[in-house]
C-alpha cells in the first residue's frame, strides 16, 4: 500500500514571508520520508473546509514546479485540477513541462471542477455542470492524443486545436477525482490510470460501479490504481492509522493520500514516514 501527502494549507507562523520555507520543508519531509506522493489542490481562494477564503493559496502548478526542483523521488500531482479553469492545450503543457523538469515524476490529476466562489471572483470559466463534464472530458481526449504519436488537429464541441503538438513528450499518469456514478466513474474507466475517491464513501459500492464500467469498456480494472483522500486529526496514533489504512487496502484502496494539521512540521512528518514504512507491506484486495 502507497501513502501520498496532501498540502491544503500553507497559513504557517510568520505570515506570507514564511511560505516559501515551509513548503520546501514539506517537499522535502516527504521526499525524504519515502512517500510515494505529494500534492496540493488545484484552488485559488482557500476553501471552507480548510480555512477562510482570504488564507493563503499558491497556484498548483506554480507550486509543483518549485517541489520539483527540492526533490529527486516523489510523485506530484494537483488533487485535482479544474479542467475548465485552464485551455486543455495550457494544461497539457503545464503538466508536461513539470513531468520533464521532475524526471518522469507528474501526474495529472483531474476532476470537473466545484468551487464556483473563485471562478467567479477571478474571472474564470464556470459553465454548467453537465458542460463542465463534456469539458471535462474532451480535455482527457485532447490529453491523451497530445501525450501520443498523433499532432493533428482535434475538434470538439467545446475546443478546437489546430495542431497537437507536445515537445518535449511526456505521458504522466492520468488520476480522475470524484465518485460520480454515471459520469466520473464512467470517465475513469475509459481514461484514467488512477481514481481518487473521498473518505466516507461506500468504497466497496464505488468500486463494484467501477468495476461495471470497465467491463463495459472492455478495461481490465485491475489496471486502475484505486486510491483515497483522507485526514488524519491531530494526535491520531501511528498505529491507529495502520489500522485504518488496513481497513481501506482490504476494501481496495491502493493508495492513501492523507491531510494532517501541519505538513511542515517535523513531528508530522516523523510520523508519515512510519506509517509510510509500515503500510508498505500490505497488499490491497484485488492485488
Amino acid at each position: 500500500m502507497k501513502l501520498g501527502l496532501t498540502c491544503p494549507s500553507f497559513t504557517w507562523p510568520g505570515g506570507d514571508a514564511a511560505i516559501a520555507g515551509r513548503f520546501a520543508d514539506v517537499a522535502r519531509g516527504a521526499d525524504e520520508a519515502g512517500l510515494h506522493s505529494l500534492w496540493v489542490m488545484d484552488h485559488f481562494f482557500q476553501i471552507p473546509n480548510f480555512g477562510a477564503a482570504e488564507e493563503p493559496m499558491l497556484e498548483a502548478y506554480g507550486a509543483l514546479s518549485y517541489a520539483a526542483a527540492l526533490t529527486g523521488r516523489v510523485t506530484l500531482g494537483a488533487l485535482v485540477t479544474g479542467a475548465v479553469y485552464r485551455p486543455p492545450g495550457l494544461l497539457v503543457k503545464q503538466v508536461s513541462t513539470l513531468d520533464a523538469l521532475s524526471g518522469g515524476r507528474a501526474v495529472l490529476g483531474i476532476g470537473a471542477g466545484w468551487h464556483e466562489e473563485e471562478a467567479r471572483g477571478l474571472g474564470l470559466p464556470f459553465p454548467p455542470t453537465a458542460e463542465r463534464f463534456e469539458r471535462l472530458e474532451e480535455t482527457l481526449l485532447i490529453a491523451k492524443r497530445m501525450w501520443s504519436e498523433q499532432d493533428g488537429p482535434y475538434e470538439g464541441r467545446h475546443y478546437r486545436l489546430g495542431r497537437t503538438l507536445n515537445s518535449p513528450q511526456a505521458r504522466p499518469r492520468i488520476l480522475i477525482g470524484g465518485s460520480g456514478e454515471k459520469k466520473t466513474l464512467r470517465l475513469v474507466a475509459e481514461h484514467a490510470d488512477a481514481c481518487n475517491l473521498l473518505y466516507g464513501a461506500d468504497i466497496g459500492h464505488k468500486l463494484g460501479v467501477l468495476r461495471a464500467h470497465c467491463e463495459r469498456a472492455g478495461r481490465p480494472y485491475e489496471e486502475i490504481e484505486k486510491t483515497l483522500h483522507m485526514r488524519v486529526p491531530d494526535g491520531q496514533s501511528v498505529g491507529e492509522s495502520v489500522q485504518r489504512c488496513g481497513e481501506l487496502a482490504e476494501a481496495g484502496i491502493d493508495h492513501v493520500i492523507v491531510a494532517v494539521p501541519d505538513a511542515a512540521a517535523a513531528s508530522s512528518l516523523a510520523r508519515l514516514a512510519a506509517l509510510a514504512e509500515q503500510i508498505s507491506g500490505i497488499t490491497p484486495a484485488g492485488r
